[in-house]
């Protein structure tokens, strides 16, 4: 059997499972989409705030826009002559928001969490990550030369005894957490991760706040701000591409860890930088993050809709959050549940193994602040 060969049947194998994956053809107006010539409210979209479908603010935007300062690429790396001058004004104002010493801007939270971890560990070093870390940041520690244990998730009794039984053996020692988790929607006791952080002079803490950024905290800055932990958080990390309505991502840090990463971080240096026209819009969007606190509230009221209605129903529904899943078990029912919503104009799409274990294949509802709340009691209505 050639390679092709046995790429197909693995396909197929994939297709007889239910757990076959393709690119949806989709045309997007504001917060529809249209998929087989059928109009949708899309569910399943990670810009939370509604910014990405506000038409106003792109217009807003694009009235400061002049030919010179319209640069579409950077054409190299930062450190070559990527480093643009809007670079360094996202950054500082980042570091301004949150109130850290410095900041660092990365092309994409992938980036970023497969370039940190590899460049600040090594084999001294232990990281100790919740079993439901994103993909990311697995890819980060399998690329590193530290020893991983993955605790179970949102167990902090785990990690406690970890952390006692091996703190001593390593150099340091790394936690590893999101604040918001990307499929059960739950959140991380980021106060007790502190804690626990506290007791032991050798261990760091990072945080993945990808979910959080822009939708948590009275001015948007994430969970971290919502409970007052940022100073405490060594690499706290965020993405921009999903309630900030950009592209990349940041670490908020002390200034000898963003001056250490420039220097250790391949994906950061081996990379052509995002367009300054790109940072531009994000710096435009981060500007403005501290104003969206009635979207934020919104999407608390109809995310608490639909959780309560959804455990009414039957459904097991971990989330504390707007990410809200519907655990169905088998693909192949989950997928149906999917299409059902579809046909009854709910654009929501089923999560299936390997994203999520085997028989926990689930209609992951993503929302925004663009969706109404009689909208959500109409959903609702349809979900069996």
């Amino acid at each position: 059997m050639n390679v092709t060969d046995q790429m197909q049947q693995e396909l197929q194998g994939l297709k007889e499972r239910s757990n076959l994956r393709t690119l949806p053809a989709l045309i997007h107006e504001g917060r529809e989409v249209i998929a087989g010539g059928q109009r949708m409210l899309n569910l399943s979209s990670n810009d939370y705030l509604g910014l990405a479908a506000d038409r106003t603010l792109r217009e807003e935007f694009l009235q400061e826009l002049t030919a010179d300062s319209f640069l579409p690429t950077s054409s190299s790396s930062r450190l070559l002559t990527g480093n643009f001058t809007v670079y360094a004004e996202l950054e500082q104002t980042l570091a301004q928001l949150f109130g850290t010493e410095a900041a660092l801007v990365f092309n994409s939270g992938y980036h970023a969490n497969t370039g940190i971890l590899p460049a600040v560990s090594d084999t001294q070093t232990l990281i100790l990550a919740d079993k439901l870390v994103h993909a990311s940041l697995i890819d980060g520690i399998r690329l590193s030369s530290a020893k991983c244990i993955r605790y179970r998730h949102n167990d902090l009794k785990q990690l406690e005894r970890l952390l006692a039984e091996n703190h001593a053996a390593y150099r340091q020692v790394i936690v590893v957490t999101e604040s918001i988790f990307s499929m059960d929607g739950d959140t991380a006791d980021l106060k007790e991760l502190v804690r626990l952080k506290q007791m032991y002079e050798n261990v760091l803490l990072y945080v993945d706040e990808a979910h959080a950024f822009g939708a948590r905290g009275e001015q948007g800055l994430g969970c971290a701000e919502e409970t007052g932990c940022i100073r405490e958080i060594d690499f706290l990390v965020g993405t921009f591409g999903k309630a900030a309505a950009s592209a990349g991502a940041y670490i908020v840090c002390r200034r000898t860890i963003r001056e250490y990463l420039v220097n250790r971080m391949r994906t950061l240096i081996f990379t052509t930088a995002l367009p300054p026209v790109n940072i531009a819009w994000t710096l435009f969007i981060v500007r403005r993050l501290g104003g969206f606190r009635e979207r934020r509230i919104h999407l608390e009221n109809i995310s608490n809709i639909l959780r309560e209605a959804l455990k009414e129903k039957g459904y097991e529904c971990p989330s504390a959050s707007y990410i809200v899943p519907m655990i169905v078990g088998k693909s192949s029912e989950t997928i149906q549940k999917a299409e059902e919503l579809q046909r009854h104009g709910f654009y929501a799409l089923p999560v299936r193994p390997p994203t999520v274990s085997e028989g926990t294949s689930r209609i992951r509802f993503s929302l925004t602040a663009e969706i109404r709340e009689e909208e959500v009691r109409k959903l609702v209505k349809y979900i069996k």
